[in-house]
């Protein structure tokens, strides 16, 4: 797919730079609805953590996942059971401390190069999230084109060095009560 536009809406960088990071297989039905950097109070940014928000269902295919994909994930680092509808999975990603440093700044073309390829894997190479994603990823290939949109001199645009927006920590904030369960009363 060529680029012949610009993505203008925000998108979850949490979701496009980091889920795929975690090596979960695309194509599984079981996906977060959501993904932030933040949660509550209790998850910063710089706590280097993922949060990815989870609509349980009874199916088998879904207790296989949670019980042998979220459950054993060597990332794994909590999980809250928000309600019966939402559970809320957060894995540490502590030990790329250099690269989620990078990613907070925006800076994706700097990333480790296995951490690149990582992600560009998770995508299909045919849908047009690859060529965007890639186009974040190793922007030098696209100055010339984002210009051309833009309507920029090229120089600029590598003197910039990015082609895509750093995090926007408020929206990759997750705000959420969680339910005492202990204290819920069952009508009987």
């Amino acid at each position: 797919m060529v680029i012949d536009a610009l993505y203008r809406k925000y998108f979850q960088k949490s979701k496009i730079f980091i889920y795929p990071l975690l090596g979960i297989k695309r194509g599984t039905s079981v996906v977060p609805s959501e993904t932030y950097l933040c949660y509550n109070t209790s998850v910063s940014s710089e706590d280097m953590k993922l949060v990815c928000v989870y609509h349980p269902r009874t199916d088998q295919e879904y207790v296989h996942f949670e019980r042998n994909v979220l459950l054993k994930h060597n990332r794994l680092s909590d999980y809250v059971k928000v309600d019966e509808n939402t559970l809320i999975v957060i894995f540490d990603f502590s030990d790329l401390n250099v690269d989620w440093s990078l990613f907070i700044k925006g800076k994706y073309s700097q990333l480790d190069i296995k951490l690149k390829r990582k992600i560009l894997d998770f995508f299909d190479k045919k849908s047009g999230n690859y060529a965007y994603v890639e186009s974040y990823l190793f922007p030098e290939k696209h100055f010339e084109t984002y210009a051309k949109i833009l309507d920029v001199d090229a120089s600029f645009l590598k003197s910039v060095g990015e082609l895509c927006d750093k995090p926007d920590l408020e929206k990759e904030s997750l705000l959420v009560e969680v339910a005492d369960l202990e204290n819920i009363k069952i009508n009987e």
